[in-house]
């Protein structure tokens, strides 16, 4: 059968899609920032080696990365209320499973990047006095930026990406506000072909970026 394209009947939707837009980047934004919080406080605290913190830590970083998202997402909006009493609006639902779960691989990234810093720094940092958190502020962290970067951009692409998820509780991200489109238009392969698209355009560039830190890297072991 031939199908005939016509993106030109999308043009009123318009609105929708910057919408949808707007909300995917202000989600991706606002839970890799809190995703980088949780993370490089959880990082920090499995440095510590408390057999009891680092086990539940440890129990919270293995539970969301060996878990599917999607799976966490529906959870979280429709058990977890059943659990507490109490329901929570898909936003809230949305943006603490993202920070959560890219929380836990901020938390290894940040911990991995902290243990390759050679020993000998952190002797020079106590050897100048330095102690706790004023070492790793001033010594440690800064040096454990460079190899944390590459994965870390690589990470919050990732998220991004995780955003389009939020569609199935309703969220009016760009996939959900797609789905609207979609049924209103019957037009399926155009409306879905744009938002891949608009994807393409935010995370190609990102992508990049990721590359670039990892060139760097390795020009660095080199």
């Amino acid at each position: 059968m031939h199908y005939v394209w016509d993106f030109s009947i999308l043009g009123k939707y318009s609105h929708l899609f910057w919408l949808g837009l707007g909300w995917t980047v202000a989600y991706t934004v606002g839970t890799i920032l809190l995703g980088t919080l949780l993370g490089l406080i959880v990082g920090i605290l499995r440095l510590g080696r408390i057999p009891v913190i680092d086990w539940l830590l440890l129990a919270y970083i293995e539970l969301f990365r060996c878990t599917p998202l999607l799976v966490q997402i529906i959870w979280f909006y429709y058990a977890f209320p059943v659990v507490i009493g109490v329901n929570i609006p898909a936003h809230v639902a949305a943006v603490s499973v993202l920070t959560l779960y890219g929380g836990a691989f901020y938390a290894e990234i940040v911990r991995g990047a902290i243990e390759s810093v050679p020993r000998g720094q952190w002797d020079a940092a106590r050897a100048l006095g330095f102690r706790g958190w004023r070492m790793m502020r001033l010594v440690i962290l800064p040096q454990a930026l460079k190899p944390m970067m590459a994965p870390y951009v690589n990470q919050s692409v990732t998220q991004l990406k995780n955003t389009s998820l939020v569609s199935v509780i309703a969220v009016p991200d760009l996939v959900y506000n797609a789905t609207l489109i979609n049924a209103d238009t019957y037009r399926p392969l155009e409306v879905y072909t744009v938002v891949a698209l608009i994807y393409f355009a935010i995370l190609f560039p990102a992508t990049l970026i990721g590359r670039r830190f990892e060139r760097g890297m390795s020009y660095d072991k080199a």
